[in-house]
């Protein structure tokens, strides 16, 4: 696994550049593990205090390597340092016994490694791009962060990358046609594999459990909506805050995200919610340990997603998991995850009216909520882990040699 430019052991949603697919990387990673497969994680050394080995468990290991200066580093920053990453991951499998039978990499950086490392290796590479520049620069003012110079080496880059690899795994079908538009690639080459959840981990637990969850998170009886994820404008929490101003029912937001100790966007989204007279009813409490989670959810009423785009929504599995409905802009795979009227409700334009519509319909019909939770849960079984590992084991044997599927297990 090649996870360039992000550990998956990076704390979640505290930076814009950690958030779903740090939770993929790591968990599929534990879950070819369990199976019996070897995999090591790649990812860049940020920091010079972290091992340069960790194990996720028996089967799998983290690996930093040092490239460029170890120290945070936002991923338009990276590309210089992707030839040198490339090439101390070729020192380090020098010393392998076992060697590398594929290689799966994660965004386009870690892509672009992977493309050297492939043709070294003679191996399949897989990849999943999580986000492409040429969709998510559509959602900011007309496509106009394409005009950036990373944005353009970006967009050239995943190009090459989707014409050169073996397979590039999509979360949804929405996905999929995109990129099948964007570049012209056979559905045959664009395996459907979403990301998972923990269902022994995220659950909706018991009426007592929810009851003491909601006592402590959010006590009293004001009706209470969540936010989890990165505080990236993407994720389009200014209009969630005036979609609340707007609200008839005087809901509380709880945003989990962000840094709330001198984080400057969480004091610029608190004087937002200032100005907008909301000030009081949202709080900021930070990124909270993913263990974490299943409380926030149980404790809210429901989930509210209000992004410009999401190539999956894994907050909104989560969320479902956990038996509370979501609430979602009808953008990009949340259809997908979210069934208007049956687990949640689905907002066909991004605007606060339409928001703050379909929230005080939710907090102000009881029965409509008990339905939505009832079926939440159910609506997001085929999300386990251990799914989403037999598609990926599935799609790894397809592409590996026969006689070296049977003599190693090493991905």
């Amino acid at each position: 696994m090649l996870s360039l430019h992000t550990s998956p052991l990076a704390d979640l949603g505290r930076t814009r550049d950690a958030g779903g697919m740090n939770v993929y990387v790591r968990e599929l990673s534990r879950e070819l593990g369990r199976g019996g497969m070897c995999v090591d994680i790649f990812t860049r050394r940020s920091d010079l205090t972290s091992p340069p080995i960790q194990w996720l468990n028996e089967q799998v290991r983290l690996i930093t390597i040092p490239a460029g200066p170890a120290i945070p580093l936002p991923p338009g920053e990276l590309y210089p340092y992707v030839n040198d990453f490339a090439r101390r991951v070729a020192r380090f499998a020098e010393h392998s016994t076992d060697g590398y039978d594929l290689i799966h990499s994660h965004y386009w950086l870690s892509a672009a490694a992977g493309l050297s490392l492939a043709r070294q290796w003679d191996v399949p590479h897989v990849t999943m791009f999580h986000t492409v520049e040429r969709l998510k620069g559509r959602q900011y003012d007309g496509g106009a962060a394409a005009t950036d110079t990373a944005a353009c080496v970006r967009i050239v880059r995943e190009g090459r990358i989707a014409r050169a690899v073996d397979r590039i795994i999509v979360s949804t079908e929405h996905e999929r046609e995109q990129l099948q538009r964007l570049y012209g690639l056979p559905a045959a080459r664009l395996p459907i594999i979403p990301c998972g959840v923990d269902p022994h981990v995220f659950t909706p637990g018991t009426m007592e459990e929810r009851r003491a969850d909601r006592a402590a998170i959010a006590p009293g009886p004001t009706p209470t909506l969540l936010f989890v994820g990165r505080l990236d404008p993407i994720k389009g929490i200014e209009l969630l805050l005036e979609s609340v101003a707007r609200m008839r029912t005087p809901a509380r937001l709880i945003v989990v995200g962000g840094d709330p100790a001198g984080d400057p966007e969480v004091e610029r989204l608190r004087g937002r919610a200032a100005a907008l007279g909301i000030g009081a009813r949202v709080a900021f409490p930070g990124a909270v340990p993913q263990r974490e989670l299943p409380r926030y959810y149980r404790a809210a009423d429901a989930l509210v997603v209000t992004s410009r785009y999401e190539s999956f929504g894994l907050a909104a599995v989560e969320a479902l998991a956990c038996g509370t409905p979501v609430v979602a802009a009808r953008v990009g795979g949340l259809p997908s995850i979210v069934h208007d009227g049956e687990n949640g409700l689905l907002v066909y334009w991004r605007a606060p009216e339409a928001f703050a519509e379909r929230l005080d319909e939710l907090l102000g019909d009881d029965a409509l909520r008990a339905r939505l939770a009832l079926r939440a849960r159910p609506s997001v079984e085929h999300f386990a882990w251990q799914r989403i590992g037999d598609a990926v084991r599935t799609m790894y044997a397809d592409l590996a040699e026969p006689e070296r599927c049977a003599a190693c297990s090493c991905y």
